[in-house]
């Protein structure tokens, strides 16, 4: 009966808020509103170069204040505001009514009569969220009283953080209640003023010989004359106060927080059938049936106590990419713990393979449904999410940015199809961009081109695949297979794709006239293509199934996952697949075989990499087909001082640039 009594509650309390909410945003949206804000007083307002400020008002207009928010967030997406609110049933009515609106709260008021408030809490929170970059909003006289005398603590924060304190007043056409504080209740179709003040400097020590009873005056002073100033804002005085103030007139609302209002609807319709789309990709073995509901949104693990970082990698690409940087990060923080999401079961498995970690948990990243991101979001309630690559989801941008849940790109990249298709849809690439935190691009040219998609914040180009740890083999394997090959030359083609197996073939047959015990091994990128390249090769072996070469097979398909780091120390000489002209293009990852000293071919094709190539193409060789491939495979098995020279050159240019997950780290811990 009491859970039925608390869920009546419950209901009832969420449509009161739905209702004063409702009329609320109403009633602002619909006022025309006048900013005049002090010149003195603007950058820190839309937050220039970082700056961040204490906002102080008198606690009757704080349901006013909303608006200068949604003024100054669509210039500046990186503002984050926090309100101090009180511990009591108002202030939770307070926080629960602007959350929506991206206005975070954190509670606490002055410690009185020997009870605790939670005043030094809040304070110490208060300064961490101005230290990180958020603004924070005071009403000095709250939360009870007395009406219009500022209290210490405004002073207290000012001097702790060493911000100055913005004096804002606002009033409109409204209505007042019978509170202590008269607040108002604004009348929709009016006209609204809102009058931002010059900034206050509060200084502490011989810094500020003034008393803390002269800088309460003086904070009391000039929010007085900033509500005196709203309530004549066309007197001539008043137009001489104001003169050199920044002065706009116009109606505002709240920013949507969708970067496109049509894929948000498209997702929306299609939900009812998304579900039946999965099972379909279950019964082809792309989804893992016991957790097929991830995807719905539906978490399958608790969530950890504390700090968690979400890391998203699509697929083993992306996750290669950001492994590195999830050591880091839990290095460097012993209490973090770190969700991992991928789109792929492959990704899946070789998670499990290389990150088995007590503070690490792995869930499959729901589908860019707003409802399922929510349910996601709502379970795991991460610090800061870090997505890699060229991963753009818009919902679920638009999903953390309304929950002021900071989002940052690294390893970021944008071929030219893809820049190409973002270029048509400017102001959604524009939308999702400039709401990370700060991206990272993968090269000059990447950053270069997310700068004009509209990404604001980047941090310095680096490559994380070139920071990345050799690939990890098992030992007992190893020792196993090279028993077994014993002292034949191995030549490895890996990630070969449709279109380039024939050439691949057709080049170690060459090849084996200058070495007849020549073994070549094929990797195909998807193992389920193994029996399709070992018909090409005459029936090879193929280890999926447990075969191994014997001394007459010239070449062994070994279609299994992550194994390459295996693979990678057998041979000396390696081609890197998706590469020659005949497959679709655009390479593979050239890092992981220089990092365990292999000479690296690659067909002409190498577009998804092709800041990596350049930057190894001191140590490695391009061929354009079977022929030039055999005549490299020659030259690097007949000339061992040239295999090793290759090999060396390689391995230093791609172990160049090892700090980067670390730098990476600290940037993103200090979003949480």
């Amino acid at each position: 009966m009491r859970d039925v009594s608390a869920l009546v509650r419950s209901g009832l309390r969420s449509c009161a808020l739905g209702v004063l909410r409702g009329y609320l945003g109403f009633a602002l949206r619909t006022t025309r509103w006048t900013f005049l804000i002090d010149p003195d007083a603007l950058p820190y307002v839309k937050r220039e170069d970082g700056r961040t400020a204490i906002i102080a008002l008198w606690h009757e207009v704080l349901p006013l204040t909303s608006v200068l928010w949604w003024w100054a967030e669509p210039q500046n997406p990186e503002l984050r505001l926090r309100v101090l609110i009180s511990r009591n049933a108002d202030g939770r009515l307070i926080a629960d009514l602007i959350a929506p609106w991206r206005i975070s709260s954190i509670a606490g008021s002055s410690d009185t009569r020997g009870k605790n408030k939670g005043g030094a809490a809040a304070l110490r929170q208060m300064r961490a969220s101005l230290q990180r970059g958020d603004h924070m909003v005071i009403t000095p006289d709250g939360p009870r009283g007395p009406r219009r005398k500022a209290q210490q603590g405004v002073l207290a924060l000012a001097r702790l953080a060493g911000k100055p304190v913005i004096p804002i007043g606002a009033a409109s056409v409204c209505l007042r209640t019978r509170s202590w504080d008269r607040m108002v209740v604004p009348l929709p179709f009016g006209r609204g003023v809102l009058i931002c003040g010059a900034p206050l400097f509060f200084g502490h020590g011989k810094q500020d010989t003034r008393s803390t009873a002269g800088q309460i005056h003086e904070l009391e002073d000039a929010l007085e004359q900033v509500m005196a100033i709203c309530a004549r804002p066309d007197a001539p005085q008043t137009r001489a106060l104001t003169q050199g103030f920044m002065r706009e007139t116009c109606f505002v609302k709240p920013l949507d927080v969708r970067p496109s209002g049509l894929w948000h609807g498209m997702a929306t319709v299609l939900a009812p059938v998304l579900p039946f789309f999965l099972r379909w990709r279950q019964t082809r073995g792309k989804e893992r049936a016991e957790r097929v509901r991830e995807k719905m949104g539906f978490p399958s693990l608790a969530r950890p106590h504390g700090d968690v970082a979400w890391f998203h990698a699509a697929s083993v690409g992306e996750l290669v990419t950001i492994l590195p940087l999830v050591h880091a990060c839990l290095n460097r923080a012993p209490d973090l713990a770190v969700l991992v999401t991928t789109g792929t079961v492959t990704a899946a498995a070789m998670l499990e393979q290389r990150l088995r970690h007590p503070r690490v948990a792995h869930q499959f990243m729901p589908l860019d449904v707003p409802r399922w991101g929510r349910r996601f979001l709502a379970h795991w309630k991460p610090q800061v999410v870090v997505f890699a690559e060229s991963e753009l989801w818009p919902n679920m941008l638009g999903l953390c940015h309304a929950g002021l849940i900071p989002v940052v790109l690294v390893n970021g990249r944008v071929s030219d199809r893809t820049f190409a298709q973002w270029r048509r849809m400017p102001k959604v690439a524009r939308r999702m961009l400039e709401r990370f935190a700060w991206v990272c691009a993968r090269s000059g040219q990447d950053g270069e081109r997310l700068r004009v998609l509209g990404a604001k914040k980047q941090l310095p180009c680096g490559d994380l695949k070139a920071a990345a740890y050799p690939l990890p083999v098992d030992d007992a394997q190893l020792q196993r297979v090279r028993g077994v090959i014993g002292a034949r030359p191995v030549f490895l083609a890996a990630s070969t794709h449709a279109g380039e197996e024939e050439q691949i073939i057709r080049a170690a047959e060459l090849a084996r006239r200058d070495s007849p015990d020549l073994l070549t091994i094929i990797v195909p990128r998807h193992p389920e293509r193994g029996a399709v390249v070992a018909a090409m090769a005459g029936q090879a072996p193929r280890r999926a199934l447990g075969q191994v070469p014997g001394p007459g097979d010239a070449v062994w398909v070994c279609d299994t996952l992550g194994e390459l780091g295996l693979f990678f120390r057998l041979a000396p000489c390696v081609f890197i697949g998706n590469s020659l002209p005949g497959c679709k293009g655009g390479g593979h990852n050239p890092y992981e075989p220089a990092r365990l000293h292999c000479a690296i071919a690659t067909g002409p094709l190498t577009g998804n990499f092709e800041e990596a190539f350049a930057r190894l193409a001191p140590g490695l060789c391009v061929v354009d087909g079977a022929q030039a491939l055999a005549d490299w495979l020659r030259s690097v098995l007949t000339q061992p001082a040239e295999c090793e020279r290759l090999a060396d050159t390689a391995y230093a240019l791609a172990t160049a640039d090892q700090d980067l997950p670390d730098r990476l780290a600290e940037q993103i811990l200090a979003l949480c």
